[in-house]
C-alpha cells in the first residue's frame, strides 16, 4: 500500500469517529456478532457455510422467515421509527413471474455471502469483511457510513440505519449511521445452531431453506446441490455466492 493510500485511510478513521453516531442498549457490543478479532481468528477456513433454497416450497404467503429474523437480530424493534423508505431489511421476500409462462414463483432474499463480495472490496476501512468461513460482516467500530458498499451489491441487501435504534438485541449490535445486513446468525452458528429463517422455515412445515458446509461433500446441502440443478443470483458477475436456489 503507498504512503498516500495509508494516510487516506488514516483519515477517513479519523473521520469516521466524528461523524458516526452510535446508539447501543445496555451490555450490547458491536463486535459480539462474530466479528471481533478472537472469534473471527476462530472462523474454520475448512467450511464454508451457505443456504440452498427451494422456491418450489416457499409458500408466497409465508414470510415466517422474515418475522424470525426481525425477532432474532432485532431490526425491526419496537422503537425503531425509520420510514419505510429508510427501514433496514436484512432478508426480504420477493415474487419473480415469468412474463410468457404466467409462472409464479416466491423466494426470500439476504446478503449471499459471496465468495469475492464486492461490498468488502470497495470498503475503504475495511468495516466490511469476510470470516475465513465465508460469512460477510460489517464491524461497526470502523463502518463510517459512506455505503459505497450499497452501491456495490448487485442484490441490495444492505440497509443503512438512519434513525436512533432501541430495544437492541444482543445477538446483532446495530447503531446509527452505520451499514447492516444479513449475519447468517453467525451467533448462532458459532453456537452450533443453525440460522432462526432456516429454524422458523422446518417448524412452518416448509422446509425451503437448507443450511450447511458448503465445502463438506457429505453435507445435506452438498449432497441436494450435487443432485438437483440450481442457480446463484446474477452468477454472470462470478461472485461465486454462497446462497444458492433452486426451481426459482
Amino acid at each position: 500500500m503507498s504512503k498516500c493510500a495509508e494516510l487516506t485511510r488514516r483519515d477517513i478513521l479519523k473521520s469516521g469517529a466524528a461523524v458516526t453516531t452510535l446508539s447501543l442498549a445496555s451490555g450490547v457490543t458491536l463486535m459480539a456478532f462474530g466479528g471481533s478479532d478472537a472469534d473471527a481468528a476462530g472462523a474454520d477456513a475448512g467450511k464454508r457455510w451457505g443456504l440452498l433454497i427451494d422456491a418450489s416450497k416457499c409458500d408466497a404467503n409465508c414470510t415466517d422467515c422474515v418475522t424470525a429474523c426481525k425477532t432474532e437480530n432485532g431490526w425491526d424493534a419496537h422503537g425503531d421509527h425509520a420510514s419505510p423508505e429508510t427501514s433496514s431489511a436484512w432478508i426480504r421476500k420477493v415474487t419473480l413471474k415469468d412474463r410468457q409462462t404466467g409462472r409464479k414463483v416466491s423466494a426470500p432474499v439476504m446478503c449471499q455471502h459471496c465468495d469475492t463480495p464486492p461490498c468488502v472490496d470497495v470498503c475503504p476501512t475495511g468495516a466490511s469483511m469476510k470470516r475465513a468461513d465465508g460469512i460477510v460482516l460489517v464491524d461497526k467500530h470502523i463502518c463510517i457510513g459512506c455505503r459505497y458498499c450499497m452501491m456495490a451489491c448487485p442484490f441490495k441487501a444492505r440497509s443503512f440505519v438512519h434513525e436512533p435504534v432501541h430495544d437492541q438485541s444482543v445477538n446483532a449490535p446495530r447503531g446509527m449511521g452505520t451499514v447492516e445486513a444479513c449475519t447468517l446468525c453467525v451467533h448462532r452458528i458459532d453456537k452450533g445452531r443453525i440460522p432462526a429463517c432456516v429454524e422458523s422455515c422446518e417448524a412452518a412445515g416448509h422446509s425451503a431453506i437448507l443450511f450447511g458446509d458448503l465445502k463438506d461433500p457429505d453435507s445435506p446441502i452438498s449432497k441436494a446441490l450435487e443432485a438437483y440443478p440450481s442457480i446463484a443470483l446474477r452468477d454472470d458477475l462470478g461472485l461465486n455466492p454462497a446462497v444458492r436456489y433452486q426451481n426459482l
